[in-house]
């Protein structure tokens, strides 16, 4: 047997150049007690908490593969919940010093996560879908708790509802133009409203008022009581017009429309956020407009109205032929007296997320995210002394709008399209359709920035004091790397410059373009046009030979060796001529598809191109034979290039993998993690250590080689272990046979599969060892792994290894046998490990509630359930006794601390306690003073 070829592996490092992409939302979080400094932004499959004031990355939270779709900082800002396109959430703790390992992941829905939203203590999350789910969490027990169906598309918005009633209840819009109400107890939709045409995309919340965000310019909005007397309720409906409500309803709650706030931009309202005190709204639609909206208390209201009714009374005793309108003016509140818009802002692009917060002395700061991969905050004034906004004939001098911070420097504002490594491998370059970039390749940090036309392909210089630019314009670009400057532009081509290649003597280059034709220029220097003494010498090209082919050159190459120049052609062949004479060599002619990408080995012996036909081919320059054809991507292969002094190369695809190949076993050698969406280019650095992608999901992501050695076969059977992983073993359908109504807040993974395995596993080796007893026999390796002496600390340890989200489904894939069996050590089980009971009491309620049919049919099980029965509710109580006891003896050590020390403990705490009960009285007058009117 040969010996096995070992190769080297690369790794990923990091990913660069993104800031905010578009599909998820930003949020303000608190880092280091400092407040409206640190924003939490979505990086394609990361999540990047920014330093607004620095303009650099703080923390990066990680997790491979799968888009960020949603977010959200928790209300106390120590926990951010992540969701991803896989219906994955996990939760990360910001302030431990292990931040970036999530505490908890939790499969929650098929499709992605559309929303995230915390209850006002942080101790619950509620988790809408694409699937049309909503799941609630709770996040100290790290498992699902409710699961609610009922809507008929794509949940966009939900809340919790912890106002005017003591119940528990989400309030949840959806695509399907509704808006429901769910007891979370019962697990029932209460409501509906139904009153809105269009699909509704945002709702928001002001002390009892709901604002709904449609796919109208008009948003409408409905006010929320306490369902009391049928006089109240009559009252109501005298006051506010129509009420949606039904009269024999059980709803606790009433809700009314009261109006509809007007938006001055047009479209679809795209997102709806209040600040958390409740005193400001801001809304944005498809355009690039924030509106905000001030939200009077009772006694600015009630000075509008009073100011609005003089002025009406003015105008009414004016005007002769009004006399009788006087009469019925509106001397009841009114929406436009509890709401006073303030001034909008006016971003530069699209607006893709907002979050607003509410400073010292009324300043409203509102981050906005934008679709060309920037944030910006802003400040306003917002009071109800605010001036109007300005109208279009004044002058924006007047405008109370600032742009505090802006984060654009950091990366392209559009999709790169080139890079290209410098020749010392230190630098990086990359060009997109409006601006070519210099990074430094450690720090990933970007030096230098340059506006442009649309980039095509670009080179490093040999010296690396300049960088050439193929433009779709045709046009052949020198730029100055230390000054950031364009030295010349020439007019090389008539249409868009597809390739550009070094001459290996590094002497010139040579450029291929859709005009049909192919040049070669020559490096030389001239003096600068700069005047004064100093004259100094700027590179510039001279145009040596053109040769002129039938079809557009797509793609050109150059043999190390100075011998043979190759050309990809539109027709789908490579055309190989004499470099010297242009005289016609070879023409390789195989691919289905136009040929997108080729590169040649440093020893001139290979050449392999990648086409659109999903294709790599690998052949030999001397006489043109194919040696291999390879179905590399599932999409068209856009870039490939061989590492410097090896037959090894990498490709990417329109399918966003990078992948790593041998060009002489023709094997892959592995596939790197890529992009979210397509990938573009790649570049290979000369001393073959790095390796940089750019792609569509706008990220720069660079990998190293390691020391780490591979074996083909170790990797081909870790990708096999991998997509084994990712079916089911028992398959997708999570339906019970004898529970068809059986809704988990929970998703059955692998992971739940492999608990059930190792339940499983677990009884097994406990039945095997308790026959074996009376022969002493030897702890099995696992019972030694886990140092468990005995089979019950053994089966605790393995149901205590179990990660919370996953047991529901664990258990409930064990036949019931098994289950059986289970029960019948549950006893000595928590006679042996009270400190467990929790756990314990869990499985054993969970168990009964699936097969208490079942259990009750069997008559031998009486004697065990009535045990099981006595044991925890001994252990509960004793449980609950310890806690209440604990409970009362800090409170008392805190009231001796307090009294001797005259210090008020959790003062804070204290204070925002009085702080929410003073605001529950200010709504509750105000709902009186609109009665007595």
């Amino acid at each position: 047997m040969g010996l096995t070829k070992q190769y080297l592996a690369y790794r990923a490092i990091d990913s660069f150049n993104i800031i905010a992409s578009g599909r998820a939302n930003v949020n303000f979080a608190v880092l280091e007690k400092s407040e409206g400094r640190f924003v939490a932004a979505p990086a394609a499959e990361n999540v990047i908490i920014w330093d607004l004031r620095m303009g650099d990355r703080k923390l990066t939270l990680r997790r491979e593969k799968q888009e960020v779709t949603a977010l959200r900082v928790s209300p106390d800002h120590l926990h951010i919940a992540v969701g991803y396109a896989d219906g994955v959430v996990q939760i990360f703790d910001l302030s431990s010093g292990t931040y970036y390992d999530a505490i908890c992941s939790l499969a929650l829905h098929k499709n992605a996560v559309s929303i995230l939203r915390y209850d006002a203590h942080g101790m619950r999350l509620v988790s809408g879908g694409l699937d049309t789910e909503l799941v609630v969490v709770d996040v100290v027990e790290q498992a699902g708790r409710q699961r609610l169906s009922g809507h008929n598309a794509a949940v966009t918005d939900a809340h919790f509802l912890q106002r005017l009633v003591d119940q528990d209840i989400v309030v949840s819009s959806s695509k399907d133009t509704q808006i429901k109400f769910w007891n979370l107890e019962t697990q029932f939709c209460f409501k509906t409203i139904v009153d809105n045409r269009t699909e509704i995309w945002a709702l928001a919340f002001i002390n009892d008022l709901m604002v709904a965000g449609a796919g109208e310019s008009g948003m409408n909005v409905y006010r929320l009581r306490k369902r009391g007397d049928n006089a109240a309720q009559s009252l109501e409906t005298a006051v506010e017009g129509f009420a949606i409500d039904d009269e024999d309803t059980i709803s606790p709650l009433s809700v009314s429309n009261c109006g509809t706030i007007q938006r001055a931009g047009k479209g679809r309202t795209v997102n709806l956020v209040a600040d958390p005190n409740e005193r400001v709204l801001s809304c944005h639609g498809t355009n690039d407009l924030i509106e905000n909206f001030y939200i009077c208390n009772a006694e600015e209201a009630k000075q509008r109205l009073a100011k609005r009714l003089k002025k009406a009374r003015k105008k009414a005793q004016e005007g002769a032929a009004q006399e009788e309108d006087e009469e019925h003016l509106s001397k009841e509140m009114s929406l436009s007296d509890e709401i006073k818009r303030l001034e909008s802002i006016k971003t530069k692009q699209k607006i893709k997320s907002i979050d607003v917060l509410l400073g010292q002395n009324n300043e409203l700061r509102v981050l906005v995210s934008l679709s060309n991969n920037s944030m910006t905050l802003y400040s306003l004034e917002a009071s109800l002394k605010s001036r109007k906004p300005t109208a279009k004939s004044a002058a924006p001098t007047d405008s109370s709008v600032k742009t505090l911070r802006s984060l654009t420097r950091l990366g392209h504002q559009s999709e790169v399209r080139s890079v290209c490594f410098s020749n010392d491998s230190l630098a990086i370059g990359s060009g997109s359709c409006d601006s070519f970039k210099f990074w430094d390749r450690d720090a990933m940090q970007c030096l230098r920035t340059m506006p442009t036309d649309y980039i095509l392909c670009s080179r490093f210089v040999p010296g690396d004091r300049y960088v050439l630019l193929g433009m779709k314009s045709g046009k052949l670009l020198i730029v100055d790397v230390g000054a950031a400057d364009i030295v010349e532009q020439i007019p090389a081509h008539e249409s868009e410059l597809w390739s550009l290649a070094l001459l290996p003597d590094q002497k010139g280059c040579v450029t291929g373009s859709s005009d049909t034709t192919l040049k070669i220029w020559t490096f030389e220097l001239i003096d600068s046009a700069g005047e004064g003494e100093a004259q100094t010498k700027v590179l510039s090209l001279l145009h040596k030979n053109t040769l002129k082919l039938e079809e557009t050159v797509l793609c050109v190459a150059i043999s190390p060796d100075m011998k043979y120049l190759a050309v990809g052609l539109l027709d789908a062949t490579v055309k190989i001529f004499f470099l010297d004479t242009f005289k016609f060599y070879l023409s390789l002619y195989g691919h289905k598809l136009p040929v997108l990408c080729m590169d040649i080995s440093y020893d001139s012996q290979l050449i392999a191109t990648g086409s659109a036909d999903r294709n790599i081919k690998i052949w030999g320059l001397n006489f043109g034979d194919c040696h291999r054809s390879i179905f590399a991507h599932d999409d068209s292969v856009m870039s490939l290039q061989f590492i410097p002094k090896t037959h090894m190369f990498f490709s990417c695809g329109k399918d966003g993998k990078v992948k790593q190949w041998d060009g002489d076993s023709f094997e892959k050698i592995l596939t790197l993690p890529g992009h979210i969406g397509e990938a573009h280019c790649l570049s290979v650095s000369p001393n073959g250590r790095y390796l940089v992608t750019c792609g569509s999901d706008r990220t720069l992501r660079m990998y190293e080689r390691t020391e780490e050695t591979i074996v083909l076969k170790d990797v081909q059977e870790e990708e096999r272990e991998q997509l084994e992983n990712e079916r089911l073993a028992t398959g997708e359908d999570n339906s019970v046979p004898l529970l068809p109504g059986l809704k988990l807040p929970s998703r059955k993974t692998v992971g739940s599969e492999q608990a059930a395995e190792s339940i499983m596993e677990c009884l097994e080796i406990s039945k095997q060892f308790e026959t074996e007893a009376d022969e002493k026999p030897e702890l099995h390796p696992l019972m030694l792994a886990l140092q468990a002496k005995n089979p019950n600390d053994f089966l605790v340890t393995t149901l205590v290894r179990i990660r919370t989200s996953d047991m529901e489904e664990a258990l409930l894939l064990l036949p019931f046998s098994i289950v059986c069996e289970l029960l019948e050590r549950l006893p000595a089980l928590i006679t042996q490990r009270p400190d467990e009971v929790e756990l314990l009491c869990r499985v054993t309620v969970f168990l009964f509630k699936v097969h208490m049919k079942p259990i009750a049919a069997a008559k031998s099980m009486k004697p065990l359930l009535l045990k099981l029965l006595g044991l925890l509710k001994h252990d509960v109580q004793q449980l609950r006794d310890t806690m209440g006891y604990n409970l009362h003896a800090l409170s008392l050590l805190q009231t001796e601390v307090e009294q001797r020390e005259g210090v008020q403990l959790f003062r804070d705490a204290t204070l925002a306690r009085r702080k929410q009960e003073k605001k529950r009285r200010a709504a509750s007058k105000r709902r009186l003073q609109i009665q007595m009117v």
